[in-house]
């Protein structure tokens, strides 16, 4: 049994902590980056429509989302490292199902599986970090953690599309499997410590129940908008989330202790800006993926190779916010940050057939600087916000913000998609209204963006001196 710790700094080996999370950063973003796009082929060897597409992504997005926050907990309860190493035993297992996937509806079944390992790496790599580095380094180890997760998107196209045009979709999968296992030798290997810092408290199987039904039932009513069912769902989801809210605000341990949104004002709009940020962003690779495959008729690894350059600039960037961000009020570098990112998203709002190239990477170089500069001082914020028996919960939180906002990113996306196509595969016929979906994707989410800004600004400031 390894030994286990309240998160004593001296103790742990912290070179090792940063690797491991580091390395577990990497793979998961480097995974829904190259799935996307790869998703033009997938499309055809499935006979998938534009809608169903998007279930390979949302499926793995609400799973994720669903378990981030009771994992989390339960990482807190049981050992952050245990539920760490569990989750990467599950999204390994599910990488080499996705590989062997015969049909659309067992990719998107194997996509759940990862979805729910994935949700306990989250859940628990950025809390690992927080309980091991001192608040005046972890504005700089949390930008290299984002910086990873951006390299992963960074190569995630490029070697994603080399793939699928060299050796097929399925080789994206198998690659994963050998990178996952990867990760799991070097944290049984290099990780000896165990933060358990909630020991003895019990878990809300209630709260966690009603919190993964409201989610759901959300996510599937925004999918089927506007029809009937799709609004009743979206009602059932809403009035979920408030019967979820006043639950956990009588239970003597909840999944997510709700005081934190009531009282600490900087956790409650640092959050809020994440989710709006990443329902304003997500969705960006998924469209733009398809639109220079099917628009402009390009391969996958040249689509891959323009969509590269926003996560690059993110990747290089990320690591200098998250130091500004230990100087500077993570409050100002994160609204600059969120500023930047609306005016890229404005300038894709004016795509069409003729749009050059020059002018998608330009776009796509303001939104990498605008997410780099919001993104890890963001995330410095909410964890420096909290004590430390709420980091995981708080690691949690950052992580629902995130997929939930990329969950709703993808929702947005797929509702514009059954508004002006259909349920119909994309083809020459129906170019121009995939096109106005597009547009009407990118402006909607630089308003949504535009609106981040002032969450960024209300959050007040993390430093009181």
């Amino acid at each position: 049994m390894h030994p286990q710790t309240t998160g004593s700094l001296e103790t742990v080996d912290k070179k090792s902590v940063l690797a491991v999370t580091t390395l577990s950063s990497f793979l998961t973003p480097f995974m829904v980056s190259s799935v996307t796009i790869a998703l033009p082929s997938i499309g055809k060897e499935f006979a998938m429509d534009a809608v169903s597409l998007s279930w390979i992504a949302t499926a793995y997005l609400l799973a994720s989302a669903v378990f981030l926050v009771p994992l989390g907990r339960m990482a807190d309860i049981y050992g952050r490292k245990r539920i760490f190493l569990y989750g990467m035993w599950i999204y390994t297992a599910a990488s080499l199902l996705c590989g062997f996937s015969t049909s659309g509806s067992s990719l998107i079944a194997a996509r759940v599986v990862m979805g729910i390992g994935v949700s306990m790496i989250f859940g628990t790599a950025t809390a690992i970090l927080t309980s091991t580095f001192p608040q005046g380094d972890r504005g700089r180890v949390l930008g290299i953690n984002v910086g990873a997760v951006y390299a992963g998107l960074s190569f995630g196209p490029s070697l994603g599309g080399f793939l699928t045009g060299n050796f097929g979709w399925r080789s994206i999968f198998f690659l994963n499997v050998a990178l996952g296992l990867v990760v799991i030798a070097v944290t049984v290997w290099k990780l000896r410590t165990e933060w358990i810092e909630a020991r003895g408290e019990r878990f809300d199987f209630i709260g966690s129940a009603i919190y993964g039904f409201s989610l759901s039932a959300i996510m599937y009513g925004f999918s089927h908008l506007p029809n009937a069912i799709g609004y009743t769902a979206l009602a059932s989801g809403i009035s979920g989330i408030a019967v979820f809210v006043f639950v956990e605000s009588r239970v003597e341990s909840p999944v997510l202790d709700v005081a934190l949104f009531r009282t600490n004002r900087v956790f409650a709009f640092s959050s809020l800006a994440a989710l709006v940020n990443y329902s304003a962003t997500a969705a960006t690779t998924f469209l733009l993926s398809l639109y220079l495959q099917y628009i402009k008729g390009l391969s996958p690894q040249r689509a891959g190779l323009i969509l590269v350059c926003q996560p690059i600039i993110q990747a290089l960037f990320s690591p200098l916010a998250g130091r500004l961000s230990d100087k500077i009020e993570p409050q100002v570098v994160a609204s600059i940050g969120m500023g930047l990112a609306t005016v890229g998203l404005g300038g894709l709002s004016f795509l069409n057939d003729q749009t050059g190239y020059e002018f998608i990477l330009a776009s796509l170089v303001l939104l990498g600087f605008g997410f780099a500069f919001f993104s890890s001082p963001n995330t410095n914020a909410i964890m420096s916000s909290v004590p430390r028996k709420s980091y995981g919960v708080a690691s949690s939180a950052v992580a629902t913000m995130r997929l939930t906002g990329q969950m709703l990113s993808m929702g947005i996306a797929t509702l514009l998609f059954a508004l002006w196509i259909g349920k119909s595969q994309i083809m020459p016929s129906n170019y121009p209204e995939f096109i106005q979906a597009v547009r009407a994707a990118f402006l909607l989410f630089s308003f949504l963006c535009l609106l981040g800004v002032f969450a960024s600004l209300a959050r007040g400031k993390v430093r009181t001196e």
